[in-house]
């Protein structure tokens, strides 16, 4: 059928869209969308809403950077990649944050003059992972950390290496990755002389090349060598070399450079790829290459093993196959994962009817996961010269194998010792140590030492005190690596998704970046008094990248989850054993398409159906023991890549209609259906075309809404995309307004207040009050850090926030659920309070020189405008036991009362009811005796009072 005049414009005005949702946003829009979300908060009526961190910390989040106090090692800062930037001063034994109060806590690099305590950070990490986020220029501070100021470099967005002149403050110089998704301009190398007020780009190769790391003579701030790196970040595909890549020398502080590895001995052409630096001096310069040419062919000598391969298959004819002796081919099919219906005899029919080919039993193990292991690349190299780059030459004969794998990308660090030029330690997936200048390499991967290797300090007094920053923490050693200490007590996870259970107390689930999936209690307080117990509360029950959770409501023991790319498991928590339960495509077909962060969906109407979105949506009707796809494909088939995409990225299903099911895809498209899968309807056509789907919510308020927010990140768009629909997906309006620019990535509606729904983006939280009408960002505890995953726990109202870079928050929501127009056209309201149990252990120790266990009560309030307030705490007889006078912010205020009465009160209280005790406690103070108190909070022309019980 030809297409019609209606649907070519149609398809036009797709088209066009699509490309106008390519454009990146600004750096103006960004600053401006900052001051607005300041704003925002200033003027937020839930600002006051109190969120507690509860961890973990065991697992930490991805180190970027170290910068440590040459004069007291023990005295350190850490940047986390998007954690912000933590400091210690007893060597790690307890860390502080100090960019909490700044608009971002993504950072690519660091640098302290530790004589002005002058911080400088670059933000924006210098990796080109998947969440490698944006930053928005360089940040100074001048008094430790309380307060920031932009330096510029706006649109920088990733920031490699600072590096500052140890005889002039003032002299900095920057390495500027650029935009990962975009070409711009304003990457390579930029300086100062002036602190910052103004900048000079002294090195600029184009609009796809940045540099990724630069390194300054110990000695002499004039001999400066610095790295390009040509790559190109898609959605679909990630190329990390090209013939811009190379390594420049300056010999006047940075102002002008000259390239030093053309024509050197070092590699040349499209398959350079990162490279990182290390300076003994002025001559002396190690370079640490991920080669992305192709690895020279050699002859194989033939192995004794008669098993078949993958390979084998790709090249042999039907009749060949035909001829494999049974035994031998179904070992190849068991070893490699086969579904059991395909074994040696029916797989051999098959090829005899033509209905598939031998190269089918290789292409069924290749997708774009596989494919990037496969790739025969030579991988990590390093390099030396000792003139100062005329000449380079490789250190080592062999290939440096299981160094970087596959994603050399990722890391590019090499650091050579200040005391001895020939040794040298580079990163990767281990961190290996050389002592004889790169001729050859030993593991110093301590086995409580994480794996994926970012930053390395060597102290220049003492070269074999060494600190490690890696994608699980930091590390220290004092014997060269031999042995080392875990100094992890952040709150710096970088969650994907998390889930909370419906027991009491009920148990928090998440999947962290590169950590594993773990479990622990909701009402954990980071402590270190495990290591005295001897049991940490959070448990890891999964490895790899760790991703979406799914528990039993029946039975909590029984956890669905798993690792990058589809591959999940359901796991007895009870038994130990785990059941691999990834849907398999069949001989013959494609292979399915698994995103990154795979959703699963346990259905809400039967615990035994679980949903799992490839390309297609699967289902199982038997906790994954078997699988049916009920969809076709529902994304637009995918590109041509070394990354999966054309991907499901969410499943919800509608509590009110089984077989009521939304999916939407990382190519932009949102699909229904009705019927369990019996038909789709593409209901996506409307939005901003190819943005990726961040969440497709079907709500649980009415049968007929759904909600779905795009993100557009992976196009360097940082606009704010969220959409509603009371008709099923047929008509959609935005309801973003008001939500300064970052891109979102999840909706959540209030199980219990329709009005009332949790937005999560890469800068922070909101809430809405009225359906999306307007946006109040979350402040209290809460820094802007990027929020991937929103939980709201139905039975202890409390609301949990995933956090990419700073773990996982709580806040109880139950006084938002009560909103509503009546409460907030009120001068006051105070909400019911729940009672409180007398303790007689109030007010004491068994120890004087512990603290006295002091209450806390907290009484929540509203407040139409802000202004001072009294708050009285009255007993039945008329005695105002305790009086407080506090300055309330219009919208939700707390007041945290420690139950304390005045001495005068006492006395007053004592004499209406001379039965009554209200014994001194051991810490001197008074406390309320067990009765029916009246809380009472007066000011601006009103009151309201509510009780509180001490039982």
């Amino acid at each position: 059928m030809k297409p019609n005049i209606l649907s070519c414009i149609l398809s036009l005005f797709i088209v066009t869209v699509s490309v106008a949702q390519s454009n990146p946003t600004s750096a103006e829009k960004v600053q401006e969308a900052l001051k607005e979300k300041a704003k925002l908060t200033q003027n937020s009526t839930v600002k006051n809403i109190e969120f507690t961190n509860i961890g973990p910390t065991i697992m930490s989040g991805r180190v970027v950077d170290l910068d440590v106090n040459p004069n007291n090692t023990t005295e350190f800062y850490v940047a986390y990649a998007s954690g912000g930037l933590w400091y210690t001063n007893n060597n790690g034994t307890t860390f502080e944050p100090v960019l909490d109060n700044s608009p971002t806590q993504n950072i690519g690099d660091i640098a302290v003059d530790w004589n002005s305590k002058t911080i400088w950070v670059g933000t924006g990490e210098n990796n080109s992972s998947r969440s490698s986020y944006a930053g928005i220029g360089i940040l100074k501070s001048t008094d430790g950390g309380k307060n920031w100021q932009n330096m510029g470099l706006l649109d920088s967005h990733h920031i490699s290496r600072i590096v500052i002149n140890p005889n002039n403050a003032d002299e900095v110089v920057v390495a500027a990755l650029g935009h990962l998704y975009s070409p711009n301009a304003e990457r390579g190398i930029f300086k100062t002389t002036d602190g910052g007020k103004t900048w000079n780009k002294t090195l600029f190769i184009n609009n796809d090349t940045g540099i990724v790391d630069l390194a300054v003579s110990p000695n002499n701030f004039n001999v400066q060598y610095a790295s390009s790196w040509e790559r190109d970040r898609k959605a679909w595909n990630f190329v990390g070399n090209g013939v811009n890549s190379a390594i420049y020398k300056s010999i006047d502080a940075g102002n002008t450079w000259k390239k030093v590895s053309e024509k050197s001995g070092f590699p040349e052409g499209d398959g350079v790829g990162r490279i990182g630096l290390a300076v003994y001096d002025d001559e002396t310069v190690y370079a640490f290459h991920d080669s992305q040419f192709r690895r020279e062919k050699k002859a194989e000598k033939k192995s004794d093993s008669k098993a078949l391969t993958k390979d084998d298959f790709k090249t042999m004819s039907s009749a060949t196959f035909l001829n494999l002796g049974d035994k031998e081919l179904n070992t190849y099919l068991k070893t490699n994962g086969f579904q059991e219906k395909y074994r040696a005899e029916n797989v051999k029919q098959l090829v005899r009817t033509g209905t598939i080919k031998p190269e089918d039993l290789a292409k069924y193990l290749e997708d774009a996961n596989s494919l990037l292991f496969d790739t025969p690349v030579i991988g990590a190299q390093v390099f030396k010269t000792t003139n100062g780059g005329k000449s380079w030459k490789k250190t080592h004969d062999d290939y440096l194998d299981d160094v970087v794998y596959s994603y050399g990308y990722y890391f590019g660090m090499i650091r050579v010792s200040p005391k001895n030029p020939n040794q040298i330690y580079i990163a990767g997936v281990p961190i290996l140590r050389s002592q004889d200048g790169g001729e050859t390499f030993e593991s110093i991967n301590g086995e409580n030492v994480h794996v994926d290797h970012h930053a390395l300090w060597v102290n220049p007094n003492n070269p074999n005190h060494l600190i490690n920053g890696n994608d699980g923490g930091v590390n220290i050693s004092y014997n060269n690596g031999d042995n080392w200490i875990k100094c992890n007590t952040p709150a710096v996870g970088q969650f994907y998704a998390i889930f909370a259970d419906e027991q009491t107390p009920y148990k928090v689930y998440g999947g962290l970046q590169d950590n594993g999936v773990w479990v622990g209690p909701n009402s954990y307080k980071a402590s270190v008094k495990w290591h005295e117990e001897g049991q940490y509360p959070y448990e890891r029950i999964m490895g790899g990248d760790g991703m979406q959770v799914q528990v039993d409501k029946r039975n909590p023991n029984i956890v669905y989850t798993g690792y990058q790319f589809g591959n999940y498991f359901r796991i007895n928590r009870e038994t130990g054993r785990r059941q691999y339960i990834q849907p398999k495509h069949e001989l013959g077909e494609s292979p399915y398409r698994f995103n990154w962060q795979t959703p699963i969906h346990l259905s809400v109407h039967n615990q035994d159906i679980l949903y799992l979105g490839g390309n297609k949506l699967h289902r199982s009707l038997n906790q994954g023991d078997d699988w049916e796809a009920i969809s076709g494909d529902l994304t637009k088939g995918g590109k041509k890549g070394n990354v999966a995409y054309g991907t499901l990225t969410s499943i919800s299903e509608s509590p009110f209609q089984f077989g009521l099911i939304y999916v939407g895809s990382d190519d932009g498209l949102v699909h229904v259906t009705k019927n369990g899968g019996g038909d789709w309807q593409k209901i996506s056509n409307s939005f901003p075309q190819d943005l990726w789907v961040s969440r497709v919510i079907a709500s649980s308020h009415k049968k007929e809404r759904v909600y779905v927010t795009l993100n557009g990140y992976r196009w360097d768009d940082f606009t704010s995309y969220i959409y509603m629909s009371d008709d099923y997906g047929q008509t959609w309006k935005s309801i973003a307004s008001g939500i300064p620019a970052s891109p979102v990535n999840v909706i959540k509606e209030d199980p219990e207040n329709e009005n009332v729904l949790y937005v999560g983006t890469d800068n922070g939280a909101y809430a809405s009050l009225d359906m999306g009408n307007t946006w109040q960002p979350f402040h209290n505890g809460l820094p802007n850090v990027a929020v991937h995953d929103i939980v709201v726990q139905k039975q202890a109202k409390d609301l949990l926030l995933g956090t990419h870079g700073r773990s996982i928050y709580k806040a109880n929501i139950a006084v938002l659920q009560q909103a509503d127009a009546t409460i907030a056209s009120k001068p006051f309201h105070v909400f019911k309070t729940e009672s409180i149990k007398a303790r007689s252990s109030w007010g004491t120790t068994w120890s004087k020189w512990l603290d006295a266990n002091v209450p806390s009560k907290e009484i929540y309030f509203h407040t139409k405008n802000a202004g001072d307030v009294t708050v009285k705490v009255i007993a039945k007889n008329g005695v105002v036991m305790h009086e407080a006078s506090i300055k309330a912010d219009a919208g939700f205020n707390t007041w945290n009362y420690d139950l304390s009465v005045t001495e005068k009160a006492r006395k007053q209280y004592l004499k209406k009811d001379e039965e009554a005790s209200i014994p001194k406690k051991k810490n001197g103070a008074y406390y309320l005796p067990k009765g029916t108190y009246s809380i009472e909070v007066s000011g601006n022309g009103g009151t309201d009072a509510t009780e509180l019980v001490i039982e």
